[in-house]
């Protein structure tokens, strides 16, 4: 019974042991790497061995040993221990047949046996830092897989919590609506105050959830990317926040506006965010000040900025400017969620930008993205 009950496990080892082997040895991508890794080997020995051979035509001695290794040590850098052995083998072949006494032969003589040993250490302690740099590379690649699998659960988890939170606010509202217009006569300004409150509340836990699932669909929802104009992005941003505006005078300063690349209607959204914000925090100016318009810093991107001459920000804080749920000025003086700033930064950085500000207090403040000008940047 002991017998039997361990050659069980050892033969499902064997069993899955070469279950998985034959499943690398059949998988497409391993047998392009291990050809890979094979012709490099045969390939980089032949490489050293022809430019040796050229040099000693031309009584340059003493190369080989140093090609040879290099060859040796590009195949282990690049290529798994497999190919780094036939290198090795290779090698010392060539180096025997053609550059040791008697030439053209495979005998090793004592005296040639150090160049060996020196060479076999080289190659080991190649190998080894080679396969440091591969572990450190498979735990960078678990790790990024682990993040990106973890931030899509978060991704996930606010949607789902966002979506379900938003029903019972309507209920709240609809019914604290209904309160108020019959039963205002039986309450009196106290209980009308707590109510006006849970309105309000309820109004702000809306917007926090709306924008809580903009958020989340921008890290979900597909790029359609496109040529895309600046200029009437802008306008139509415009035109969306003059409700915002209360009839106020603002001298808008328009620069001109490129052409770039990417989804319109995510770059719509970073737009109206930030030209929002240059509305908002100008409200206590007599006179607002709104400045968009695009700098290149290079051919292949555009730095587009919005200015504006509000109340500002100090910069030792501008790190918290677009993290989720940042404020830097209380809501009783400006309204908002927090979430603008930092859905600005997703879709810029999902389009291969960044975005940074620059700001003062009571000075106004600078909000830059950049963007790519083309497909393919």
């Amino acid at each position: 019974m002991k017998s039997s009950s361990r050659s069980r496990p050892l033969g499902q080892w064997f069993a899955d042991f070469g279950r998985r082997s034959f499943e690398f040895a059949t998988s497409p991508l391993a047998f392009q790497r291990a050809a890979f890794g094979y012709a490099l080997a045969v390939l980089s020995v032949a490489v050293a061995l022809g430019v040796a051979l050229l040099l000693e035509r031309y009584d340059f001695r003493g190369v080989e040993f140093p090609l040879l290794r290099f060859a040796v040590a590009l195949t282990v850098w690049y290529a798994e221990l497999g190919p780094g052995i036939l290198s090795v083998v290779l090698s010392s072949l060539v180096f025997n047949f053609f550059f040791t006494e008697p030439l053209h032969s495979f005998y090793v003589t004592r005296s040639e046996l150090p160049y060996y040993i020196v060479f076999l250490l080289f190659a080991s302690l190649v190998a080894f830092f080679a396969g440091v740099r591969r572990r450190v590379e498979r735990d960078l690649l678990q790790s990024r897989g682990e993040l990106e699998a973890t931030n899509k659960e978060l991704e996930a988890f606010a949607y789902s919590v966002s979506h379900d939170l938003r029903a019972p606010i309507r209920h709240i509202s609809g019914f604290t609506e209904l309160l108020q217009k019959n039963a205002a006569s039986d309450l009196n300004d106290k209980s009308q105050r707590h109510v006006a409150m849970i309105l309000e509340s309820a109004k702000r836990m809306g917007n926090l959830i709306d924008d809580l699932l903009a958020f989340s669909r921008i890290g979900r929802k597909e790029a359609h990317s496109t040529m895309v104009s600046l200029q009437q992005l802008v306008q139509e941003a415009q035109n969306e926040v003059v409700p915002e505006t209360g009839g106020r005078n603002i001298n808008w300063k328009i620069g001109s506006l490129p052409v770039c690349y990417g989804d319109r209607s995510m770059l719509r959204l970073v737009l109206v965010n930030l030209v929002s914000n240059a509305v908002k925090f100008t409200r206590t100016r007599p006179q607002a000040e709104i400045e968009i318009a695009s700098t290149n810093h290079n051919p292949d991107q555009i730095v587009v900025f919005i200015r504006d001459n509000g109340v500002g920000f100090d910069m030792k804080y501008v790190n918290k400017l677009f993290g989720v749920f940042q404020r830097l000025h209380g809501p009783e003086a400006f309204e908002g969620t927090g979430i603008g700033l930092a859905t600005v930064q997703r879709i810029v950085h999902r389009h291969g930008g960044i975005v940074w500000a620059e700001g003062l207090v009571d000075g106004g403040a600078t909000f830059y993205f950049s963007l790519p000008k083309s497909q393919g940047v």
